[in-house]
Formats: C-alpha cells, structure tokens, sequence
C-alpha cells in the first residue's frame, strides 16, 4: 500500500463518460461515479473527491492517460496522479478474472486496487511547463505536415510521371518549390515547350537554384515527351493544377511551424527577449540538448516535448527505455536472447536516430566508437543506437552538472 495515501481513485477514460470508482486502504469500495466530458460535472467530481479525502494528499489517483483535461484537472486540485501502461493494467486485469471480461466498472477497479497494492509499477504525474506543452503541439504538427507533404508530394511525382516525366530528372522527389513555381506556368510538358529562356531564367534565379541551369532545364521541357493516349496529358495537367494549391499551402504551414520551434527553443534556453525578466533563463535543458553533436532544432524539440519528465528528473534509464535504446533480455532455461526494444516512442526513437547519424558524421569520437562498433561485427541498426545510447548517457551527465558539450577525444567502444 503506497504511504500516506488512504484513498484510491481508478478513472478509466472514454469519449463522453468517465468511470470513476473510490476504494480505501482496504480494497473495499467506498463509492463510484460516472462522469461526463463536460465542464460542470468535472468540477462536480472533483467536488466529490475533496469531499470523500477531505485532503486531496491523501487521496492517489490511478489513470492510463498521462494528457488529459481529467489529469490536468486534478493535478491543479492537489490530487497525486499517477499512470502505468495499458500492457500493465492488462496484466493487472488478470488478476480479477481469468476469463477475459472486461468492461469499464472493471477498468477502474482495477485501476484503484493496483495503485493500492503495486504503486511502485506507476509513475506520477506533473504538469509540464506551458512552453513545453506548446512545443510539445507544434512538435507533433510538424511531424504532421511533414507526412502529409510527402504524401502530396508523391501524388505529384506520379502525375508527372505519366505525362510529364521530363522534369523529374531534374527534381526526381518532386517537392521542391521552384517545380511547383514552374508546374503552376506550364502545367504541361506541351505548356512547357513554350516557355523562354528569360522565363526560366527568372524562375530559377528567385528559387535561388545553381545546381543546374536554364538551358538544362530548357533541354528538359523541350526533350522528347511520352507517348500517352489521348487526353491523359490534360487529365494529368488538371490534376497537377488541383495539387499544386495544396503543396503550397502545407510547404508554408511547415515553415510557419519551423519558425515557431525555433521561438520556443529561444524561450526556453533564455534568449528570448520578451518576457518578464525573473523568467528568462529559467530553462537551460534546450540550450544543453541543442550543443549536443548531431542535435537540431527539430531533435531537440521533439526530446523536450516526448521526454519531458525523465529529462526533468535526470532518469537515464527511464528515457533509454522511452527511447527503445534499452534492450529486451528473454531468458529461460538454456535459451538467452538480447533482442531491439519494439515498444516505445516512436517519435522519440527517430529523434535520437537523426540525432547519432549527424553526431557520427560531425563528431570524431561519435565516429571511432561507430567504427569500432562495427568492426566488432555489429550491425549499422544496432551500432548507431550504441551511438545514440553513448550520447544520451554524455546527455544525462551534462543536464546534472548544467555544462554545455565540448569535443572530447575519441574512445574505444564498451
């Protein structure tokens, strides 16, 4: 049974209605509740609790949600709050029936009484800092506009592909902007063939494109065109007109996005200008994970906003396994298996991923302990998340002591 704690709240979200169960330091329950999605009767549950705890300490709060406008409402109560992985409550769940049955009553019961008998296995709940919830959002936005640029992009490739494959020698991926400029004047290899010299020219000068020039791209447009049935050259011009507003739309918004992660950043290392002055400097975590070799602004956004908590407390091993640095070990018996973590943050692994790739190319030790690795016999997956594990240990050792990274010599791999 967690100390100080008399009362145990299970809340097992939906959609519309919460169900809420309170049990004592017994296991018995002392009342439950279904609550609704909606301003009055989330004020009236937490009316309810203080009523039943008397003092919020003293009540724990079991939820799977660590975000949720339940949660952050009753961490701004004084509630402690506490989550565990939905794989965990499953096995909890197991418990109570051995049959499978599962509903929402059931849920938050055994939410209650887990957090009674294994608070261990929870993990509290604090509020993150605004900021951080800001560029937590426009983090995961741009990862969205990112998606959604290459799928229109791709959609882009295989209409020009069809009738228009000429200027896919020269941007092959079809997302550059100077290709959606030209597309918007000649949205037809025929359209293109027309087009002069100076035109191009001017094109190519305001995109500010010197890897080819204009007469490679006139050569191109004028080149010899596919042999197409009838009317599949102006389908696919049609078609082209149609994406074009979209890539350009979200290729701003992307930009818009960047921006905005850079403003945060600034604010959170402390070189953000406005503000009151007793707040500026407050963070330096941005300013460290930023000196870090390989770490961008985007990295280092999507660190802050995906491992906000175990970078606050220093945990290494907790964000190693948030991460799927942290191996799985299966043992049984004679069998022994050291296999990759599967379960974990996607978005967070693919930041660190980024992250160990820049470091083994712009760092000398990050590319002898790389290349001692694989000499080793390792494998390319499995020596950069070495790397990446290296960086985040040399990471946790500069968050504790709040130093900045400096160039060290290189060292051999352990």
């Amino acid at each position: 049974m967690g100390e100080g704690y008399r009362w145990f709240v299970g809340v097992d979200l939906g959609g519309e209605l919460h169900q809420v169960m309170v049990v004592d330091a017994a296991g018995k329950v002392v009342g439950e509740r279904v609550v609704q999605h909606e301003g009055e009767s989330l004020a009236r549950l937490s009316a309810w609790l203080v009523e039943v705890a008397g003092d919020p300490d003293s009540m724990a709060v079991a939820i799977e949600s660590p975000r949720s406008v339940v949660v952050e409402m009753l961490v701004e109560r004084g509630f402690p709050v506490f989550t565990v992985n939905p794989k965990q409550l499953d096995r909890f769940r197991d418990r109570h029936t051995v049959a499978g049955a599962k509903d929402d009553r059931r849920d938050a019961f055994v939410l209650a009484t887990s957090l009674r008998t294994d608070e261990s296995c929870f993990h509290r709940v604090r509020l993150d800092d605004p900021v951080v919830i800001q560029l937590r959002e426009v983090s995961r936005l741009h990862d969205t506009l990112n998606e959604e640029l290459r799928r229109l992009a791709n959609q882009l490739r295989d209409q020009l592909h069809r009738a228009y494959a000429a200027v896919l020698t020269l941007s092959p991926a079809a997302d550059d902007p100077w290709l959606w400029a030209l597309l918007e004047v000649a949205p037809s290899q025929g359209a293109g063939a027309k087009l002069k010299y100076a035109t191009v020219g001017r094109l190519l000068e305001k995109h500010r494109i010197r890897r080819f020039d204009r007469a490679a791209l006139v050569a191109a447009l004028r080149g010899p065109r596919l042999p197409t049935a009838p009317g599949v050259a102006e389908a696919a011009a049609e078609h082209i007109q149609l994406l074009l507003p979209r890539l350009k739309l979200v290729h701003q918004q992307r930009l818009t996005v960047q921006a905005r992660i850079t403003r945060l950043l600034k604010q959170l290392s402390g070189n953000e200008e406005e503000g009151p002055p007793e707040k500026r400097g407050e963070h330096r975590d941005a300013e460290i994970i930023l000196s870090l070799p390989g770490a961008g602004k985007i990295v280092a956004a999507t660190m802050l906003a995906e491992a906000s908590q175990p970078l606050e407390e220093r945990s290494y091993h907790a964000i190693r396994a948030h991460a799927g640095l942290a191996p799985v070990t299966r043992r049984s018996g004679k069998r022994h298996q050291v296999l990759m973590r599967r379960a974990c943050n996607a978005r967070l692994r693919n930041a660190l991923y980024h992250c160990a790739r820049g470091a083994m190319q712009g760092d000398q030790a990050c590319r002898a302990y790389y290349a001692a690795l694989r000499a080793r016999g390792h494998s390319h997956g499995r020596a950069l998340r070495s790397v990446a594990d290296r960086l985040l240990r040399i990471l946790m050792a500069m968050l504790r002591t709040r130093t900045l990274y400096t160039p060290a010599e290189p060292v051999a791999a352990a």
